[in-house]
């Protein structure tokens, strides 16, 4: 918007000012944390950088690393990905059946995002002392999963319900007229087309995952995952060994979205030429 002598109104200034305050907050931290990651060898926590080097990722995995990085940052990567598998399968099978009103439809919808509401340490600690009652040991593959679910599905379901909240199901009714079968319109018809959904919920249910620490603190078990071995670390780490960490599992974070972003994109190029053609 412009005024009527052609310059700007002070609103735009404002808006400008507050947005670039927020760009600064929201990201600054990060970028001084990536720098201070290449820290000399004999560099501190803090500015000025004593040299620059990689010297602080390599004692990540050497033998004098701090911490179980290398075994947490592993079970954190498979927990992520079992999770985004679940909440795919679930979210997409919840949104289908969705599709059709049925008696206790709204119950149910509330029920299962009901979890985003609730304090996400006190949904881990009910989950630990269940699996205590019933005699079960609680572990990342076990208690961990399920309390990262009540996290995820949530997700996944809203966004399962958006996607098809916007479906056109005159493809499908064409594909049933051209002789298509159950199987045959969900195989052909619907799963290709809801992909970029499909995609999206597997994005949200691993980086949900992999950066989850409230619901898994007490639902782990003894064996941590990367975000607990981080927090575990910021208490007896006084070396620029914390930044590194960081730094790493944000590139991991952003190569997952980078990733499903690029699939996202190739579909709709894909659907783009045959349409033209």
């Amino acid at each position: 918007m412009q005024n009527a002598d052609g310059s700007r109104p002070w609103t735009f200034y404002a808006f400008a000012a507050f947005f670039g305050l927020f760009v600064l907050f929201l990201y600054g931290p990060m970028i001084v944390i990536y720098i201070l990651s290449f820290q000399g060898p004999n560099g501190g926590m803090t500015f000025p950088l004593n040299g620059v080097s990689l010297h602080w990722f390599v004692a990540l995995v050497s033998q004098t690393r701090v911490g179980d990085i290398a075994g947490s940052f592993t079970r954190s990567i498979a927990l992520a990905a079992i999770v985004a598998v679940v909440t795919v399968l679930i979210a997409v099978l919840a949104g289908l059946a969705f599709r059709r009103p049925f008696r206790g439809s709204a119950f149910a919808f509330y029920l299962a995002i009901a979890s985003l509401i609730m304090p996400g340490l006190f949904v881990g600690l009910g989950i630990a002392l269940a699996f205590r009652l019933l005699g079960l040991p609680t572990a990342w593959l076990s208690s961990g999963l399920g309390a990262q679910l009540t996290w995820t599905l949530p997700f996944g379901l809203l966004i399962m319900f958006a996607v098809l909240g916007r479906f056109n199901r005159s493809y499908e009714e064409a594909a049933i007229d051209l002789g298509a079968t159950n199987w045959q319109k969900l195989k052909e018809v619907t799963l290709p087309m809801l992909a970029p959904g499909i995609i999206g919920v597997v994005l949200f249910g691993f980086t949900l995952s992999y950066d989850e620490i409230a619901r898994t603190a007490l639902a782990a078990g003894a064996k941590n995952t990367l975000p607990l071995e981080i927090w575990a670390m910021t208490t007896n780490v006084t070396s620029p060994t914390l930044y590194a960490v960081g730094a790493v599992t944000t590139i991991v974070s952003f190569f997952v979205i980078v990733v499903a972003l690029t699939s996202i994109g190739a579909i709709q190029s894909r659907r783009s030429r045959r349409s033209s053609t």
